[in-house]
């Protein structure tokens, strides 16, 4: 079977998964393991001397995670998870960069306003740590949701952004007013959560304290090796969500996407260097986006990823972002 976005979002990512492999993906076994370690504790569970700190810029307190040596390279994740999504990663790029692995507005430790989830006010928000941390240029790399800010840094502070990776998903555009919401049985999943997190209140009232189900549905649908996100680290992600706030700034992700679309329509081509790496059912649609957006892009496919790359293959992420950054 040829498998591009179109047949992806048309199968659902479970399918793209059993696509994949030819055995279904079963749901990850859920154990509780008791409390939740510290970011701090996380931090300095990684080689390469990280650390837990806090900063306020742009009126809002953010959460980040450093560590390594050279060159800064801001690290910026993306929904349902935290700065922990880079953990596979950060070791190796610590050996010869100053890694900075954020928590966006509204995720983990960082604060969670009422407003402000425009992707060029969080992108005003990275600015700002970058410029606390002393520094005047650096690379940038997003996934998900982090992606679109990396996209909005790279496009509202060209004079910071060195580089730009883009990790499997685009900066919002028109075409997100054409998902589909309803496929006839058997034919497809629809993306629900895009429409679930249009909604007001309604996203706190089902899933506070319930996020480490819709965690498990997700990985369910898009890992083709549950293990490659183990219990442990589903317990981060579900406790950085769990409460009404966390869930209520994540909706407001999705909910300020008209906002972005229009501000993508004033924004020129990038000119600094961009990387795109695509999982393999999104590579084209990544592929094409970009090269509309930007002048100067190079392209990787991360061939047996559906979605969370840096934990579906960390050591091809790893590897093209250090050829790319250098």
């Amino acid at each position: 079977m040829t498998l591009n976005r179109r047949t992806m979002l048309a199968l659902g990512t479970g399918a793209t998964a059993l696509a994949m492999t030819g055995t279904a993906t079963a749901a990850h076994a859920r154990e509780h393991t008791g409390s939740v370690p510290s970011d701090s504790e996380l931090a300095r569970s990684l080689p390469g001397g990280f650390r837990s700190r806090c900063a306020t810029v742009n009126g809002v307190r953010l959460h980040y995670v450093t560590g390594g040596h050279g060159r800064p390279l801001l690290l910026v994740p993306g929904w349902p998870q935290t700065w922990w999504a880079y953990r596979k990663v950060m070791p190796q790029l610590a050996r010869t960069h100053r890694v900075i692995a954020v928590d966006l507005r509204g995720m983990g430790g960082s604060d969670k306003p009422a407003g402000g989830y425009d992707k060029k006010t969080m992108a005003a928000d990275l600015h700002a740590l970058v410029r606390h941390l002393g520094h005047r240029q650096v690379d940038i790399a997003g996934h998900d949701i982090g992606a679109m800010v990396a996209f909005a840094f790279a496009a509202n502070h060209p004079e910071a952004t060195r580089r730009l990776a883009l990790l499997d998903t685009p900066h919002p555009d028109e075409s997100e007013y054409d998902l589909r919401l309803l496929y006839r049985p058997g034919t497809g999943t629809a993306l629900w959560w895009w429409a679930v997190n249009q909604l007001q209140q309604l996203p706190e009232q089902l899933m506070c304290g319930r996020m480490r189900h819709v965690i498990d549905w997700l990985f369910a649908h898009s890992l083709a090796d549950q293990n490659l996100v183990g219990e442990a680290d589903r317990e981060i992600y579900a406790h950085a969500y769990n409460s009404p706030q966390a869930i209520r700034a994540g909706t407001g992700w999705y909910q300020a996407c008209h906002q972005d679309i229009a501000d993508l329509a004033g924004y020129g081509r990038l000119t600094m260097p961009v990387l795109g790496i695509g999982g393999n059912f999104t590579y084209e649609d990544l592929q094409r986006k970009l090269t509309a957006q930007a002048t100067d892009v190079r392209m990787v496919r991360a061939s047996k990823s559906v979605h969370y790359l840096p934990e579906e293959e960390p050591e091809v992420v790893a590897g093209a972002l250090l050829d790319f950054f250098g």
